[in-house]
């Protein structure tokens, strides 16, 4: 049997559901994290992950 952990539970999403979770694009998102200073977003080898709430704080500002 396969568990599947909801989204918004989640403590690191992929790019692509990040970009589903937060409403902005997966190039937004490389953009955004490629800065060295990026508070929000762990490299699992070549793997990007977002840090779901500190990269909410940040998706939010840039939306308004």
């Amino acid at each position: 049997m396969k568990y599947e952990v909801p989204i918004w539970e989640k403590y690191c999403l992929t790019l692509d559901e990040a970009a589903a979770y937060f409403g902005i694009g997966v190039n937004k998102l490389r953009e955004m994290t490629d800065d060295s200073t990026c508070m929000f977003v762990v490299f699992n080898g070549t793997k990007r992950l977002i840090k779901r709430k500190r990269a909410g704080k940040n998706v939010s500002l840039i939306q308004m």
